[in-house]
């Protein structure tokens, strides 16, 4: 994994930029701390931050290849998984390869398919290719989004990075918040995507763009494809395993140690599971992480997305195959003292405490490993999440997630689809419900139909979509920047887009077989798991229930409050806030408000240090 960006511009010369070039790449020293490098001619200027994780001395980057008057420069964040056939595939086309990494072989990729070299790849990326001959600039990011991309356009130039940040180090993208960044800030917040500032954009997932002078041309090159389940319930257990089996193994390719998290879910458990395996045959034992939180388990009080602590579940699992099992404790202090990092690695207010607990398992981990395989993703692909099975979450017109943490005709309001904390004239202004509403429709009009399914299987698949397409985006952007943030590559089998495609089209029935959430993939882990661990109910991420961290988070609320130029204290409902930091009552306590008072934090600091401007 690495941090990439660039700058082009026909109408500059920017052969002499490197200074820009050089502060646009320092803004993504975490994501590459192994090394830098930097090509630059009359109108590209490429820079990379290493990661070193396959070949450390023959993926230098940016790579280039020139072939007579033609020169290509690449610049690429990401693991080809399937990079080892393509390589003897392009060799038989008389391809010469000078190295073993997947870098090059995602260059002669592009230089004998051109655009089509994505419709070739296995993997997680984010790329760009400079064609000097052609004076054109290809972009692409992978199947389901994994690994980020930006991009800016301001009259002749184009601006791109890894991260957000890399681009405002470059002169001409400010940090200007305008109607559409203010509601992604202040309303859609469940929704990940975007560019947040003026003139910048996401590359969406499963998308790629070409850049001329003449022109800009973004397309979408793969999607999910609807169509009849023909196998029946034993072939599609079968596939499923073996699909998974053969997508952990090419994951656990690398030149660096690998791990695996371990939180004691079917979904860490499986992949862990088929991880150790492949260990084995190598008389090696695997090293599995999990989270845990000091002063947490004796507070602990189950609800429908949190009913069982995960930590016996766990090392129940590392008994059982065995793994080397490290069980890393977090404390309150700790999660305070970081808190601010998931928004300085966003460049935007986040999850908080989810985003935070995460970031100091991937600094423990990245101690003694660079590659971690997770289970992110399975409940997105397979059905597991509480909603997928709550009528009124099936039944409500928004996207299931929301749905589930509304109250049905509660007028409490923070369990409305509205946003309480936000200021009633900001809310006026953002008219947060119909802002909700066209995001959900413009979700649904891409869903891919199929001809002749019921009414019931019908909503089924638009639940899914949903899941797929916009909250897998949010986990997958927490998993990348608290990774990222600690030079640690996490690898997420579940996003094998071969995976993801097959089970698209599994009945429902055949997905939740013996009436239990992911029942399918159960099936295809029976045998591989202790069966306490492979039936046990979906539990979510873990957090901490010490009190002190919700105590902790009330204080700071209430000193940014009481701040009277404070800048969140512009766009919030300084009343509703402060009612709820000075007296929580049972209704409001807990997560939802300590994910305000989280969320609240990171916005005031986010105003200030990114000296956000609004239009």
């Amino acid at each position: 994994m690495c941090g990439i960006t660039g700058w082009i511009d026909w109408e500059q010369d920017l052969s002499e930029q490197q200074a820009v070039l050089k502060e646009m790449a320092c803004t993504l020293k975490e994501r590459g701390p192994d090394r830098e490098g930097y090509w630059l001619s009359s109108h590209a200027a490429l820079a990379h931050r290493r990661l070193i994780v396959i070949d450390p001395v023959g993926g230098k980057q940016p790579m280039l290849f020139t072939r007579g008057e033609q020169t290509y420069a690449l610049t690429y964040n990401g693991e080809i998984y399937n990079f080892r056939e393509l390589r003897e595939e392009l060799r038989a086309r008389d391809h010469v390869f000078r190295t073993h990494s997947d870098t090059e072989v995602l260059l002669h990729a592009y230089v004998e398919w051109g655009e089509d070299c994505v419709d070739h790849l296995n993997g997680i990326f984010a790329f760009a290719i400079w064609d000097e001959a052609r004076q054109q600039l290809f972009i692409a990011r992978d199947h389901l989004g994994v690994k980020p991309l930006f991009y800016a356009q301001v009259g002749s130039t184009i601006v791109f990075g890894s991260e957000i940040k890399a681009l405002l180090a470059h002169p001409l993208i400010e940090p200007i918040l305008n109607d559409e960044g203010m509601k992604a800030i202040f309303v859609s917040i469940f929704l990940s995507g975007g560019g947040i500032f003026r003139d910048v954009q996401e590359l969406r997932p499963g998308h790629c763009a070409t850049f001329t002078r003449e022109r800009t041309h973004v397309r979408q090159y793969w999607q999910l494809v609807s169509r009849p389940h023909t196998d029946n319930l034993e072939t599609t257990t079968e596939y499923i395993r073996s699909l998974l089996s053969d997508t952990v193994s090419r994951q656990l390719i690398a030149d660096v140690p690998v791990v695996t998290l371990l939180s004691g879910g079917l979904d860490s458990s499986g992949v862990t599971s088929l991880a150790a395996r492949e260990f084995q045959r190598e008389n090696q034992v695997l090293n599995t992480y999990a989270i845990n939180y000091v002063n947490s388990e004796e507070h602990f009080e189950g609800n429908a997305f949190r009913p069982s602590i995960d930590r016996p579940y766990a090392e129940q699992v590392a008994r059982d195959l065995p793994t080397n099992h490290h069980n890393i404790m977090v404390s309150t202090e700790e999660l305070i003292g970081n808190l601010l990092v998931p928004m300085r690695a966003h460049d935007r207010p986040t999850m908080g405490q989810m985003e935070t607990s995460l970031y100091l398992l991937f600094k423990a981990i990245k101690q003694n490993a660079t590659v971690a395989l997770s289970g992110e993703s399975a409940d997105e692909i397979f059905g597991g999440y509480p909603w997928f099975h709550q009528e009124h979450a099936l039944n409500t017109p928004t996207f299931p997630w929301i749905a589930a943490r509304m109250n049905p005709g509660s007028n409490t309001p923070l369990m409305q689809m509205g946003l309480p904390f936000v200021s009633p004239a900001l809310a006026h202004e953002l008219h947060p419900h119909e802002h909700m509403q066209q995001l959900y429709q413009e979700a649904l009009a891409e869903v891919p139909r199929l001809e002749g399914e019921s009414s019931r299987d019908t909503r089924i698949r638009e639940i899914f979509y949903l899941n797929m397409t916009r909250f897998l985006r949010l986990l997958l952007d927490r998993k990348d920047r608290m990774s990222m943030a600690t030079g640690l590559e996490v690898r997420v089998p579940f996003c094998d887009h071969r995976l993801v495609q097959y089970v698209w089209n599994i009945p429902w029935e055949m997905k939740a077989i013996d009436h239990i959430e992911k029942g399918i993939l159960r099936r295809a882990f029976r045998g591989l798991l202790p069966e306490e661990v492979r039936m046990r109910r979906k539990s979510a991420y873990p957090i901490s229930f010490d009190p002190a961290y919700t105590q902790a988070v009330r204080r700071w609320t209430l000193e940014i409050l009481n701040t009277a130029n404070a800048p969140v204290n512009t766009f919030v409902n300084r009343a509703f806030l402060r009612q709820l930091a000075e007296h929580p009552d049972e209704q409001k306590r807990g997560e939802n408000a300590y994910f305000l008072f989280d969320y609240l934090i990171q916005t005031n600091a986010w105003l200030q240090e990114y000296h956000v401007v609004t239009s």
